[in-house]
């Protein structure tokens, strides 16, 4: 895999996101996926690269984020289907039952979503973050029903434990204008 780890902070600050993520991507050679405002008038950085290099960002960004860090997350070895749906590249040639978990949080969205891609041979559709969701997140999967049913389940033991979840759907047969109009764009 090309890019083995993924970083994430989420701050409180518009201002000091856009100084941090700055810093981030001086501080060593990282590729940026996302880096934007987000509702509620926070901000969101996702960087991804080597393992080393997006640790030391992380720092970078941490440090330089101080009291305005809301949350981070550090992936050193993500799923390579992670990646993708963060940036809304998954090409699904062939859709089968679909899973949905929403989080209240952001961080907690992409790593429930790393570990509901480890548990089974699942498919990630999209993970989306913050903007139109009130600060919330979802990601949507597909595969073979019990696949996605055991993904879905430990997706959903994870962020219930850190009490952020905010629901969790199982579709065992979805309608095709669904997947065409609604999931997949």
């Amino acid at each position: 895999m090309k890019e083995p780890a993924l970083g994430m902070i989420e701050y409180k600050s518009v201002a000091k996101g856009i100084y941090s993520c700055d810093a981030m991507v001086k501080k060593a050679p990282v590729r940026i996926i996302e880096t934007h405002p987000v509702c509620p008038g926070k901000y969101l950085t996702i960087i991804c690269g080597e393992v080393a290099d997006v640790e030391e960002a992380m720092k970078a960004g941490i440090e330089t984020g101080r009291d305005m860090v809301i949350a981070d997350l550090f992936l050193p070895h993500v799923h390579r289907s992670v990646i993708p749906a963060v940036a809304g590249a998954t090409k699904i040639e062939k859709f089968g039952s679909v899973g949905i978990i929403e989080s209240f949080s952001a961080a907690n969205c992409v790593q429930a979503a790393d570990i509901a891609a480890k548990a089974t041979p699942i498919l990630l559709v999209e993970i989306r973050l913050c903007n139109g969701l009130g600060g919330k997140g979802y990601f949507v999967m597909t595969g073979e029903l019990a696949d996605v049913e055991d993904s879905l389940e430990a997706a959903k033991l994870f962020i219930k434990k850190e009490g952020m979840l905010a629901g969790c759907e199982l579709i065992p047969s979805p309608h095709p204008d669904l997947i065409d109009k609604g999931l997949y764009w």
